[in-house]
């Protein structure tokens, strides 16, 4: 789109009072025709009641005594003669496939703007969300979807009465759990349901009885649907076993993202009880849906697992921009766009956003004291719900411009000798342990310690902290960004930790060796072991990095792990190296500031990777290059 530039006197009446030039600002041409184009393609025609606008395929079929009506196209092909029946044998026999008809002639709902008991009328997100419920139905697999949603669109309404029109029109005895952080947001759920079936229209009652709910075997909890004979059980976080012992075939798990996690509790196990009770097949049906909570919870780590392709579930995501409400008049396009900042312009520019919704958005952040906020309750992007709503003290845009380096390694597998635990006949192997990650080779330098090798050292079982040995290149030419090369990451015991570093160390041109040595440290006091390993450390390999004391090793205190903090919020802010790792731009995402007053991980993650990174580039920030003075700086076996 071209640009042109307008000043601000131009558009706006002059103040007298200010006696300085204003800086011209560069205007979208053809402002205001774009943005009647943009507005002109979100009329979209919908009308439930007819079909017209709905979601799927359907054809236009005339109707005796009803005109048009689009009619899904599996309607047609299943029962064509429905289409010549009454009206109320049409009505009931489309409700089987046509859910927004259902919706609209006999599910009500409290609107949310005037109050009043309403039929329900999707909007446009939750049309676009009901097109993946619909994808899936029909596929024959089950529905498994994962939902991220900004505020106040309806989402946890499309998914109840989804559940419903199954249990009520199509499948009879088709159980169902609802599951809330707490028990009253799974009873809030409930309501809904309640005025649905209170609400009913009589006309399309099975056999003229009322649809109503009944305690089941005199739990409140457990609500009967009569007469279809299908359960509704409510669940909270809490309550891990709400699920076992039904024959559910349906969850809708609301508000995942604030589950808690403790001795007692854990939404693992929850998830766990419900992907095993729920079988695949059609009409199966499991929602994760929530707002974000932060990085690094549960909910997140279930959100990028399905976005990778790691899991069953499909993720959508809801932007405020999309959600309808969300708009506002504007008086004068010109001064309104002279008015906004960056980000807002960006809406514009990137997301397609109508004047009328960036209206909106400016005026609504006034009501918050950072913009952090502000997009921590209606965030643009996943990645933006996700970094606002938590306490990363990470830039969580740059970490996601430093994603576009991360690739697959060019290696995958582990670092061996011959003899075992020597420095001679170093190899690659490439066995299924994949511990070991390389993403560039050495190359040959007339310098020393060109390569850092840092290592944070972990515990033996698969529950401890890993061990991560990070091999970074810090360039001859000052002029390039440092870059990770290669990674180990594992449990194993400390002596074969060490041969492994030094083996790496080597195997990139004697490179110097950095242990953290806390680890070490504190079991001095217990066995021989730290002492063995810094023995083999000082006498086995030459070029081991001293701290000023001339102790081997790096410590880790309160002054150094805050000096690694503040290098690496400047070096991601900045873009100062090259990633290569997800998983370590995943970590660094949920690395945060504790209300202690100390970084590290949120609870039930790792931070290991940031934590050897952090070294490595502390490290090399502080130790010179210099020339290889002699052949001794080699390595000796």
């Amino acid at each position: 789109m071209k640009n042109t530039k307008l000043n601000h006197q131009d558009k706006t009446p002059a103040n007298d009072s200010l006696d300085k030039e204003i800086t011209a600002i560069e205007i979208p041409e053809n402002l205001v025709e774009e943005n009647a184009r943009r507005n002109e393609a979100l009329k979209t025609i919908y009308d439930p009641i007819i079909g017209q606008g709905a979601c799927g395929n359907r054809i236009c079929t005339q109707v005796e005594g009803l005109g048009n009506v689009w009619v899904p196209e599996e309607m047609l092909q299943e029962q064509p003669h429905d289409i010549t029946a009454d009206h109320m044998q049409f009505n009931k026999a489309r409700m089987h496939y046509d859910f927004e008809f259902w919706c609209a002639t006999c599910a009500t709902v409290r609107d949310k703007m005037s109050g009043r008991n309403v039929k329900l009328h999707l909007n446009a997100a939750q049309r676009r969300v009901l097109a993946e419920l619909e994808r899936q139905r029909k596929s024959g697999n089950g529905i498994r979807l994962i939902l991220l949603k900004a505020r106040q669109w309806g989402g946890s309404t499309l998914i109840l009465m989804y559940m419903a029109w199954i249990q009520i029109v199509l499948r009879k005895n088709w159980n169902s759990l609802i599951c809330g952080q707490k028990r009253n947001t799974s009873s809030a759920i409930k309501g809904m349901y309640t005025k649905l079936l209170r609400y009913y229209p009589k006309e399309y009652l099975e056999n003229g009885k009322p649809l109503q709910f009944r305690n089941f075997e005199g739990s409140s909890q457990t609500q009967l649907i009569e007469p279809r004979g299908c359960l509704v059980i409510m669940g909270s976080a809490y309550s891990e076993d709400a699920v076992r012992g039904y024959d559910v075939a349906m969850a809708h798990l609301s508000e995942v993202a604030f589950w808690p996690k403790g001795a007692h509790h854990d939404p693992l196990d929850i998830i766990r009880s419900v992907d095993g009770t729920i079988l695949l097949g059609d009409l199966s049906m499991i929602v994760l849906e929530s707002t974000a909570n932060g990085m690094g919870s549960f909910f997140h780590s279930q959100w990028l697992d399905a976005c990778n392709g790691k899991s069953d579930k499909q993720p959508v995501f809801v932007p405020w921009h999309e959600i309808e409400i969300y708009c506002q008049p504007v008086a004068d396009p010109y001064a309104l766009w002279m008015s906004l900042d960056e980000y807002e312009r960006n809406l514009w520019n990137h997301h397609g956003c109508t004047l009328e919704k960036i209206q909106w958005y400016h005026n609504k952040r006034k009501a918050y004291p950072s913009h952090h906020l502000m997009m921590a309750e209606f965030p643009t992007t996943d990645i933006e719900a996700f970094a606002n709503s938590g306490t990363c003290i990470f830039d969580l845009e740059r970490l996601d411009a430093m994603r576009r380096d991360c690739r697959p390694p060019l290696f995958m597998g582990d670092i061996i000798s011959n003899p075992p635990y020597t420095l001679s006949n170093i190899a690659l192997n490439k066995d299924l342990t994949r511990q070991l990650k390389i993403w560039a080779q050495p190359v040959k330098s007339q310098f020393k310690s060109r390569y850092i090798v840092a290592v944070d050292i972990g515990g033996r079982t698969d529950k401890a902290d890993y061990s991560v040995i990070t091999v970074l290149d810090r360039k001859e030419d000052r002029a390039l960004k440092p870059e990770v090369v290669a990674q180990w990451r594992g449990h194993i015991d400390h002596d074969r930790l060490a041969w492994k570093a030094a083996q790496l160390a080597t195997y990139y041109n004697n490179a110097l060796l950095v242990f953290e040595s806390n680890s070490l440290d504190r079991v001095k006091d217990e066995s021989n072991e730290a002492n063995n390993i810094l023995d083999f450390i000082r006498h086995r390999y030459s070029n081991f990095y001293l701290r000023k004391n001339k102790q081997p090793g790096f410590h880790t205190n309160k002054d150094t792990k805050g000096r690694i903090v503040d290098l690496l919020i400047a070096w991601i802010r900045d873009g100062l190296y090259i990633e290569h790792d997800h998983d370590a731009i995943d970590e660094y995402s949920w690395f945060e500031l504790k209300p202690s007053g100390k970084h590290g991980a949120v609870d039930g993650k790792h931070d290991d990777i940031v934590m050897s990174r952090g070294i490595a580039l502390l490290v090399a920030s502080e130790t010179p290059i210099t020339p290889k003075l002699n052949p001794a700086d080699f390595m000796r076996a």
